[in-house]
């Protein structure tokens, strides 16, 4: 019998995106997240490469991502004395917004089209049988579908339901910092990442035109994971260790500062079983080097939702979806990790 209705967990680019997907493809699915409005990360920023804004345009989003959004143009290495090293430009289309921006865009698209996108619903549990599958919540709530999406991020429940010995995700070694200072203090390009690598971190600071602020991360070495550290804890160490073209501007920076341990799953044994399976994060988190996490959920809800539209089995569609983008993503992980790297 043909999916018809699909239980996702999870509001954040992955979930949602699914849920459109699914929804252009005649399959009705709601949407649960576990955090009361938006997702974790709010306060960072991402860039949605190519590949993602085709994913986005393949399900109609594209409209409302470019409008949360900057473009993102090229790319300056910088050594850690402030010489351009190098200048290449970003394969367009390619947009930089908040993940707040974009998890708000998506789903209030999710929403407009009427989808249901519950908040502060977190899964607690989840169990299958050879008709469908039903979830629970914390809430003490509970949602019946024929199939469940666990798009729950790196450290999903779901991946542990379709498999308790699943590989925890791996910490990188390294905490990513993420901060807004007022104005163009550096007088950078606007449009333009200044990437300065230095001997203790590496950094990059971009100014999207029109914001009025300089957009920074930085990518720190540590010992041991650091969290639970304030913002002004996270911008101090940052500005400490960053290279001086950056520190300046790093120290000069707001409240709004976001910091945490930075961490990968190189690769996930089982992505599914008879009746639920994995997307985005859950499947296949990547350390941002790479700038492709974004990009790679919404590829996979393109994939999955074709998968399921193609095949009236569960267990066929997810092993279609599986081989259409377990390779890629996992390279893409490899890779974003080997830029990373000291």
């Amino acid at each position: 019998m043909a999916v018809r209705k699909v239980v996702v967990a999870g509001g954040g680019v992955a979930g949602t995106a699914t849920a459109l997907a699914l929804l252009n493809v005649g399959i009705e699915a709601e949407v649960f997240e576990a955090h009361p409005s938006g997702g974790a990360d709010g306060g960072a920023f991402l860039t949605v490469m190519r590949n993602g804004m085709a994913a986005f345009a393949a399900i109609g989003a594209a409209e409302a991502v470019e409008a949360v959004s900057f473009p993102a143009r090229a790319v300056a290495l910088a050594d850690e004395e402030g010489r351009r090293l190098g200048h290449r430009p970003i394969e367009g289309p390619a947009r930089s917004l908040t993940r707040a921006a974009l998890y708000r865009a998506l789903q209030e698209l999710a929403v407009a089209r009427g989808i249901r996108v519950h908040h502060g619903r977190r899964m607690t549990g989840a169990s299958a049988g050879p008709d469908g599958v039903e979830a629970g919540f914390a809430d003490g709530s509970r949602a019946v579908g024929d199939v469940l999406v666990g798009a729950d991020g790196i450290h999903s429940l779901t991946r542990r339901l379709i498999d308790a010995q699943a590989p925890a995700p791996r910490w990188s070694g390294q905490h990513v910092v993420y901060g807004y200072t007022p104005g163009n203090p550096a007088g950078l390009d606007p449009d333009e990442y200044l990437m300065i690598r230095g001997s203790r971190a590496f950094a990059g600071l971009t100014v999207p035109g029109g914001d009025g602020r300089t957009w920074w991360f930085a990518r720190l070495p540590g010992a041991e994971p650091a969290a639970g550290l304030s913002p002004q804890q996270w911008r101090d160490l940052a500005a400490r260790q960053c290279p001086a073209p950056a520190a300046a501007v790093i120290a000069a920076s707001g409240p709004d500062v976001v910091g945490g341990d930075s961490y990968d799953i190189p690769t996930t044994p089982r992505w599914h079983d008879g009746r639920m399976v994995l997307a985005g994060d859950a499947a296949h988190a990547a350390v941002p080097a790479a700038a492709q996490g974004a990009s790679m959920a919404a590829e996979d809800a393109v994939a999955l939702a074709a998968a399921l539209r193609d095949h009236d089995d569960p267990a066929a569609a997810f092993a279609a979806y599986e081989r259409r983008r377990r390779a890629e993503t996992e390279e893409t992980v490899a890779a974003s990790a080997r830029l990373s790297s000291p």
